[in-house]
């Protein structure tokens, strides 16, 4: 209505309501609801059934747009990078409103999704409300990475299978690509080889269509890299092996000799669970 009443000169008048609903695609109720706003704010005087503009219409007439909601894909990636980013420390409290607020999140949302990681020990709910960040147990961790060890063994051998026509070799010819790039910068940007690293190895468990694993492997790798950042010790140099250790996993993919693929699988995800029980005992001291 306030483009349409910015297009009229001061003075002129505004069709009937009737044209005016039409006109927007809305009720009668609405239009007069809207022409009482428009005359509160003195854009336009009614005398009767006469709407007359009154005065030009301002950028501050207008009402801000509702910030877009993110989903629970969304919400999930923009939560862990907050963690992984600000260094938020276990033991934390988490201020819902205002984390909903930051986000631009519903908080019932945010209460589904925090709700999503307390039965995986990433979160606990508060005896008087509420939701703590914490951490989980080493045999937890060991269980997982198990879990990990089977699914992607799984994968590779998929993998190993496929024609060369098929996309993921591309897709690991661009990751090669991209760990290169990122290791000529290691010093200052070791910190970006997190999402690298969910990436890599979303790519090799992709192999596999299975709803199950696909569920496994998101929040496996949502606790592998939100853990890996607690121990921050020698982070630099622990990415910087990673890198070398999924190059050479990648060399050995490409070769098509599936013993080989899985040494160079074995041998990464056993530096992986060790990080990761390392990170666990980072953070028992740091409690």
């Amino acid at each position: 209505m306030l483009d349409h009443c910015k297009k009229m000169t001061i003075g002129q008048s505004l069709p009937s309501e009737n044209a005016i609903a039409a006109d927007l695609q809305v009720s009668r109720t609405v239009v007069r609801s809207v022409l009482d706003r428009l005359s509160q704010a003195s854009i336009i005087q009614l005398n009767g059934r006469e709407k007359i503009i009154k005065r030009s219409v301002r950028k501050s007439d207008f009402l801000e747009e509702p910030p877009a909601f993110l989903d629970m894909d969304e919400l999930e990636n923009r939560f862990f990078d907050w963690v992984l980013r600000m260094d938020v420390p276990p033991g934390t409290v988490l201020n819902v409103a205002q984390i909903a607020k930051d986000f631009h999140v519903a908080k019932h949302t945010l209460q589904e999704f925090l709700s999503s990681l307390n039965r995986y020990g990433i979160v606990q709910r508060r005896p008087r409300g509420g939701w703590r960040l914490e951490g989980f147990t080493q045999s937890f961790a060991l269980e997982l990475s198990e879990l990990r060890v089977v699914l992607e063994m799984n994968a590779v051998r998929r993998l190993i299978a496929l024609p060369a026509e098929h996309t993921v070799w591309v897709r690991l010819d661009q990751l090669e690509d991209e760990h290169r790039h990122l290791l000529s910068r290691i010093e200052t940007d070791y910190h970006d080889f997190s999402k690298l690293d969910e990436t890599f190895h979303f790519t090799i468990n992709s192999v596999v269509d299975n709803r199950f694993v696909r569920d496994f492997q998101k929040i496996i790798s949502l606790i592998f890299h939100y853990h890996f950042q607690w121990n921050k010790e020698d982070e630099r140099v622990r990415n910087e092996t990673a890198i070398h250790e999924h190059l050479a996993y990648i060399n050995a993919l490409r070769s098509g000799d599936l013993g080989r693929a899985e040494q160079a699988a074995q041998q990464h995800l056993a530096t992986s669970t060790k990080t990761l029980v390392n990170s666990l005992k980072a953070h028992d001291r740091a409690v």
